[in-house]
């Protein structure tokens, strides 16, 4: 199992970001729950978001909520977490995370997920 993120760059406070991460192969993917995690320099990695299978469930971690938005296309193979008015606090590197799961339950735990992406750099500047 493979995970690719990207989307990751340097923004202004305020400003917005799309990271995508495409999980391969896709019937993994689909039949897998799959979250976002970071870690900024300094700090231990840290719970973002997740979305269950089938994306009927979703769950954020209160410093993003209201302004972060996990998605996913099973077409496609990918999680999307859609970041809007970022500060300086989020700037981290964000790690994309599945696991398979046979039902649709939300996880939020590192140690919950044994596949991991490469991670992808987010700096926010003020």
């Amino acid at each position: 199992v493979q995970l690719q993120a990207s989307g990751g760059g340097l923004v202004q406070s305020g400003g917005s970001l799309r990271l995508s991460c495409v999980v391969s192969p896709g019937r993994t993917f689909s039949r897998s729950a799959v979250a976002w995690f970071r870690q900024a320099p300094g700090k231990e990695r840290e719970f973002v978001s997740s979305i269950s299978r089938a994306g009927g469930s979703t769950e954020y971690a209160d410093s993003v909520k209201g302004r972060f938005t996990i998605s996913r296309d099973d077409a496609k193979s990918t999680v999307y977490l859609q970041m809007n008015n970022l500060t300086p606090e989020d700037t981290a590197v964000y790690y994309c995370a599945a696991q398979r799961t046979i039902l649709t339950v939300i996880l939020s735990t590192i140690s919950s997920f044994e596949f991991w992406g490469q991670g992808t750099q987010v700096t926010v500047s003020s």
